[in-house]
C-alpha cells in the first residue's frame, strides 16, 4: 500500500475551501502528479489555492456535467469536501442546501465509480449529524453510533444523505468509498465572509472561533449561546487535513473514521481563551440558546482511527488558538476586504429581522 501521494493525480472537490486548502498544500509537500481542484466559490476564496504548476483549478460546480466529463480516467484519489456552509444558511435555503450538498455528491459519485483507477474516494461527513443530543455529561461519538431520523438542520440531513449515497455505491459498484466525520475543524485559511452571501448574517459569521477571534481582536463582547455551556471537539486545521490523507492512504473502503482530538471544550472556555490571546477585556455576553439548536455537548471517540489510520491529533486547543489568531492577525486586510462585501445584505438581513 502506497504510504504518500508521490506521483498520485488527486481530485480535491471543494479544494479552495478552509479545510481543502489546507489539504491541497500538505498533499503537495509529497510531490504529487497533479491536484485538481473544483470549486465554485460559494463559501471559499481563491486566494487559498497555492500557485503551483501542479495544481489545475476548475472553477464551478461539481454538479456541472461538463466539468464531470472533463474529469480524467486515471485518478488515483478523490477527497469530496464542498457543502454547502453551514447549517443556518440550509434552515435559510434548504433548496440550495441539496443542489449544493446532496446533489453535488450523487452527481460526483455517478462519475467516479467509472473511474477504476481510483484507490479511495474521502467524504467529509459530520459528526454533528450522529452526536447524541445532550446538555448532561456527554459520552464520546463512536463510527457505530445510532443515526436518529429527527435532524436539527438540512444541512445534517444532506451529510448523511451523503454517507448514505457512497455506501450504495461502494457496495454496488465497489467505489473505494471511505467516510471520515469532521469533528469542529479551526485554523488558518477560514475567511469570514469568503464567497457569496447565502441569505443569513452567517455567510460572514460563520464557526464559532474565526468569530470569536475576529470579534476579539476588535474589542468586542463574544456572544456566549446559552451561555457557553455547549462543548465541541474542536481539531486544528492541518490536524484534519493529516487525518484526510491518512484516510486516504489507509482507510478501508466502506469504513468510516472519526477525525477528531477526543477531547471536550466548552464554548465558555474557547473564548476566554480567545480574549487571553488577544488581550480583549471585554465583558463575555451570555445569551440564551438558539431556537433551533439541541447539539448540547460532543466530542467524539478517536479510538479507531488511531488504530487503524495511526491518525492522533497533535495541536492542542491552546496552541492552536494561538496560531488561529496570529494568522487572522495577519490576513486581517482580506478578511475584512470579504466581511465588506457582504455589508449591505447584512443590514438589510438584520433590519427585516427587527421589523
Amino acid at each position: 500500500m502506497d504510504n504518500n501521494f508521490l506521483g498520485s493525480r488527486v481530485l480535491v472537490v471543494g479544494g479552495a475551501g478552509f479545510v481543502g486548502s489546507n489539504l491541497v498544500h500538505q498533499i503537495l509537500e509529497q510531490n504529487p502528479r497533479e491536484i485538481i481542484v473544483v470549486d465554485n466559490l460559494l463559501s471559499s476564496d481563491v486566494s487559498n489555492i497555492p500557485i503551483d504548476s501542479r495544481v489545475h483549478f476548475v472553477f464551478g460546480s461539481i454538479t456541472d456535467d461538463q466539468i464531470l466529463r472533463n474529469l480524467p480516467d486515471d485518478l488515483d484519489y478523490a477527497f469530496h469536501l464542498a457543502c454547502y456552509h453551514g447549517n443556518q444558511s440550509s434552515i435559510a435555503n434548504p433548496l440550495a442546501d441539496h443542489d449544493n450538498n446532496t446533489l453535488t455528491t450523487l452527481k460526483l459519485f455517478e462519475r467516479l465509480k467509472d473511474v477504476k483507477s481510483l484507490k479511495k474516494v474521502v467524504y467529509a461527513a459530520a459528526a454533528c449529524a450522529v452526536a447524541e443530543k445532550t446538555y448532561d455529561t456527554p459520552t464520546a461519538t463512536t463510527e457505530d453510533q445510532a443515526v436518529t431520523l429527527y435532524h436539527d438542520s438540512p444541512y445534517s440531513i444532506s451529510k448523511i444523505i451523503g454517507e448514505l449515497y457512497g455506501n450504495y455505491y461502494f457496495e454496488r459498484h465497489q467505489l473505494p468509498f471511505v467516510k471520515a466525520r469532521f469533528s469542529n475543524v479551526y485554523g488558518p485559511r477560514e475567511i469570514l465572509g469568503a464567497g457569496q452571501w447565502r441569505g443569513t448574517v452567517h455567510t460572514v459569521w460563520r464557526n464559532v472561533t474565526p468569530t470569536f477571534i475576529w470579534r476579539s481582536l476588535n474589542g468586542e463582547a463574544l456572544p456566549l449561546d446559552n451561555g457557553g455551556n455547549a462543548s465541541r471537539d474542536f481539531i486544528f486545521v492541518e490536524d484534519m487535513a493529516r487525518g484526510l490523507m491518512a484516510c486516504a492512504l489507509k482507510g478501508q473502503p466502506g469504513e468510516i473514521y472519526n477525525l477528531a482530538t477526543g477531547k471536550e471544550t466548552s464554548i465558555l472556555e474557547l473564548a476566554t481563551l480567545i480574549n487571553q490571546y488577544t488581550g480583549n477585556k471585554t465583558p463575555l455576553d451570555l445569551k440564551p440558546a438558539r431556537d433551533w439548536d439541541r447539539s448540547g455537548k460532543r466530542f467524539a471517540s478517536t479510538e479507531k482511527a488511531r488504530s487503524i489510520l495511526g491518525f492522533e491529533a497533535k495541536v492542542s486547543i491552546s496552541d492552536g488558538v494561538k496560531r488561529a489568531v496570529e494568522w487572522t492577525k495577519i490576513n486581517q486586510d482580506l478578511i475584512q476586504s470579504n466581511i465588506n462585501r457582504h455589508g449591505k445584505c447584512m443590514s438589510q438581513t438584520q433590519l427585516s429581522a427587527k421589523t
